[in-house]
């Protein structure tokens, strides 16, 4: 049955280049016109040749009120749609006043964006989710930076709308296929130690390229006996900076002022006497000493994960939470200043090891471009889940225990 068009009065023609069949990309397309309740025509489908060749589509929506044509066309621009007619420079407003914006401004996606202004199509800087596009202009230079709402002034140029803006989705079937054997039918441990194999590799090409390796980790790497070779990735400078809260500090800390994990003995197994004070003597011996730095020089500290931090001076930033003892003299309290330190150290990261944290994981998900080859290892897979659903799409997940993932790791890179 022919769809009758005459139900459809309102239209618009649209362009969209990719690689649209092995990503899904086209068929996400079409699936969201329907569900808007709309209708499609495919002019033209150029499909590539080869695994590297783009392919191209003309297509025409149809929608039955003006708003719904609108609406389908506003949605369809995070698949890197663009109307075929020749694109006008995006809207800028002004801002009136302090960490406020227009109505009509432009929520970020965490995919590489363009902006159209004079003509020209110029790149996003500092590309993540859930921000403003702020522009600025110095000659004929103009600067599109991505802004939190808080960080908005008075009399900013905000970008409003989706007029003049392109995106470039990330092609994730196309970016997962070194990692495609996690969906096959090999057993879960040999998942494990060919995906390891993998990450290893990958962190050897992201060195090689001068990109930066992050790490963001929760306290159950320490508890698990991870925390030995997150230690030695940092000491032999696999990794360039550190994510976290109070808790992984404080007890990694903890076992190697006391070697305690939790007040448990880490070679025993066994509770200790009053070892449930351990991590409240460790965070006391910090401040005694004024900060971590100063334990590690004045010889308090003597290994583990914030000892070769130090010793390497490789740079980390701890997040503060309402559950925090202590917290630590490093911790950042003011979430706004935490962010800002992430934020900070995430530039210019071509790879992200997210090591049993949920809660910083999506964190530092959120500020992630899409584009980052983005590792999420927990034993609870529902972990993985909630990032992709809070739109992390990029993350490839390995359901396992993270103390036996580092140790593996450490193991394969050292080969």
């Amino acid at each position: 049955m022919k769809t009758d068009f005459s139900e459809f009065p309102f239209s618009s023609e649209q362009n969209v280049k990719g690689h649209l069949i092995d990503s899904g990309i086209m068929s996400s397309i079409m699936n969201l016109i329907i569900r808007c309740g709309g209708s499609y025509h495919i002019d033209e489908f150029n499909v590539g040749h080869t695994h590297d060749d783009m392919s191209s589509a003309k297509f025409k929506i149809y929608a039955r009120t003006e708003s719904q044509l609108k609406r389908i066309m506003d949605d369809l621009v995070d698949f890197g749609c663009q109307k075929s007619a020749e694109e006008l420079d995006a809207v800028l407003l002004q801002s009136e006043m302090d960490m406020t914006v227009p109505d009509e401004f432009y929520s970020t996606t965490n995919h590489r964006t363009e902006i159209k202004l004079d003509g020209k199509w110029r790149v996003v800087q500092n590309q993540r989710m859930d921000a403003i596009l702020v522009c600025s202009k110095s000659g004929d230079n103009w600067n599109i930076d991505c802004r939190k709402l808080r960080n908005i002034k008075k009399g900013d140029l905000v970008i409003c709308g989706y007029q003049g803006v392109r995106i470039q989705p990330e092609f994730r079937e196309r970016d997962r296929e070194e990692f495609g054997f996690m969906n096959s039918d090999v057993s879960s441990e040999r998942r494990v130690r060919i995906a390891v194999s993998k990450i290893a590799k990958t962190i050897h090409d992201r060195k090689a390229r001068g990109e930066k390796v992050g790490v963001t980790a929760g306290p159950v790497v320490v508890h698990t006996g991870g925390g030995e070779y997150l230690a030695r990735l940092i000491k032999d400078g696999y990794i360039d900076f550190l994510l976290s809260g109070n808790a992984l500090a404080v007890h990694d800390i903890e076992q190697n002022l006391f070697q305690t994990s939790l007040g448990i003995n880490i070679t025993s197994g066994e509770p200790v006497h009053e070892g449930h004070k351990n991590h409240i003597r460790a965070i006391n011996t910090i401040f005694r000493h004024g900060s971590i730095k100063a334990a590690v020089d004045a010889g308090i500290l003597t290994g583990g994960i914030m000892y070769e931090a130090v010793k390497k001076n490789m740079p980390f930033a701890l997040a503060g939470s309402i559950r925090d003892d202590g917290p630590l003299p490093e911790v950042f309290t003011d979430m706004s200043l935490a962010q800002e330190a992430y934020s900070n150290l995430l530039k210019n990261c071509g790879m992200m090891l997210m090591l049993s944290t949920m809660l910083h994981g999506i964190g530092v998900g959120n500020m992630l471009p899409g584009y980052v080859k983005t590792i999420c290892v927990d034993i609870n897979p529902a972990v993985v889940t909630k990032l992709a659903d809070r739109g992390s799409h990029q993350t490839i997940g390995i359901v396992t225990d993270v103390g036996s993932f580092l140790a593996s790791l450490y193991h394969e890179l050292k080969k």
